[in-house]
């Protein structure tokens, strides 16, 4: 079966929301932050050196980072759906998104995040980050325009993966300047399978 070593509070919560998306068995291994620190579990340096959740384990299979998990899952388990083959006119769109979301569109709001510890040392950070925030998130917008997933007609990993920026951009204040990002993070979040996965994976809720 696949085991998901899950850490409360983490992107995580997207491979559990796929996961029940594809409608496949699965064991969560859980693991909960330093109440202090935010920060994870020894523990999970026993699962990867790194310490860092999600880690997929699959028929002898070990995985870690989101989009590699996430593009596991479809290539072994899709059977055609949640993302374009090979070949396909939408194919490097949808790879281009799965490592967008992690590559670089994550990265200003890690950075808002780390540089507001610092108070007012940090202070003079500010601008560049809230320009950069609004610059990934207008991209995303007019990208995305009026269409209900960003490629194709149904729900991909590249949806996946964006959700979880979107959630951390509405968390900063910063999507509420992107009505369009916040109704389709609305819909994506209605989903009766990411409801599912948030009530097997336990609270979900970032910057707590």
């Amino acid at each position: 079966m696949i085991k998901i070593h899950h850490l409360n509070h983490s992107r995580s919560q997207r491979i559990l929301w796929l996961l029940e998306e594809m409608a496949l068995d699965y064991e969560i291994i859980s693991y909960e932050r330093n109440a202090e620190t935010r920060l994870a579990p020894d523990t999970l340096k026993a699962i990867h050196p790194l310490g860092k959740s999600p880690v997929l384990e699959d028929a002898g299979v070990k995985i870690a980072e989101s989009a590699a998990i996430v593009d596991y899952l479809i290539r072994t388990y899709g059977k055609g759906d949640f993302g374009p083959s090979i070949g396909d006119a939408n194919y490097e769109a949808y790879a281009e998104w799965l490592h967008y979301a992690e590559g670089s569109a994550i990265l200003p709001f890690m950075l808002g995040l780390y540089v507001g510890r610092l108070g007012a040392a940090g202070a003079p950070l500010g601008p560049r980050i809230k320009s950069e925030v609004a610059n990934h998130l207008g991209y995303v917008a007019q990208s995305l325009g009026d269409r209900s997933f960003l490629v194709g007609d149904g729900l991909t990993g590249a949806d996946v993966m964006m959700v979880f920026v979107l959630e951390a951009a509405k968390v900063s204040g910063a999507l509420a300047h992107f009505p369009g990002l916040e109704k389709y993070l609305d819909r994506m979040q209605a989903r009766p399978a990411y409801k599912r996965a948030v009530e097997r994976g336990g609270p979900y809720q970032l910057g707590s």
